[in-house]
C-alpha cells in the first residue's frame, strides 16, 4: 500500500469524523453548532459520508486511483474553503445556493467554519500534485 494509499484511508476516519459531530452528545451546543462554530445539516453529512466513500474505493484500489482522490477531492475542498470566506456557505454541499452571500469576512468564526476544507483540501491536492507516479 503506497503513501497516498494510506492517506486516502486517513481520509475516511476524517470525514466519517466530521459526519458524526452532529449525533455525538456534547459536541454540539445550544444553537446547534458542532463545536460551538459551524452548523452542519444532513447535506454535510451526506457530502462527508460520500467522501469518505470515495476515499475508501481510491485507497484500496491503487496509488493511481488514491492520487487521482486526493488531486480531485483537494481542490474541490479547497475551493470550498476559500469560496466561504466570499460567501459565508460553501458550494459542495449547495449551502450557496440554498443561502444568500453573507458577502467577504474574516472574522475568527469564518475562519474556524472554513479551516477544515482548506485543511483537509489543501494537505490532500498538495500530497496528490507533489508525489511522483502516474499521470491523472
Amino acid at each position: 500500500m503506497s503513501t497516498l494509499q494510506k492517506l486516502c484511508i486517513a481520509y475516511v476516519v476524517a470525514l466519517l469524523a466530521a459526519a458524526s459531530l452532529n449525533y455525538v452528545p456534547g459536541l454540539t451546543d445550544e444553537n446547534g453548532l458542532a463545536l460551538g462554530i459551524f452548523a452542519l445539516d444532513i447535506y454535510d453529512d451526506a457530502l462527508h459520508v460520500a467522501s469518505a466513500l470515495w476515499a475508501l474505493v481510491a485507497g484500496l484500489l491503487s496509488h493511481r486511483a488514491a492520487r487521482s482522490f486526493l488531486i480531485l477531492f483537494g481542490l474541490a475542498y479547497l475551493g470550498d474553503g476559500v469560496f466561504g470566506f466570499f460567501t459565508g456557505y460553501g458550494y459542495l454541499d449547495l449551502g450557496i445556493f440554498t443561502n444568500g452571500s453573507a458577502g467577504m469576512e474574516l472574522s475568527v468564526p469564518r475562519v474556524l467554519a472554513n479551516l477544515p476544507h482548506l485543511a483537509l483540501g489543501g494537505v490532500a491536492a498538495w500530497a496528490g500534485l507533489t508525489q511522483p507516479g502516474t499521470r491523472v
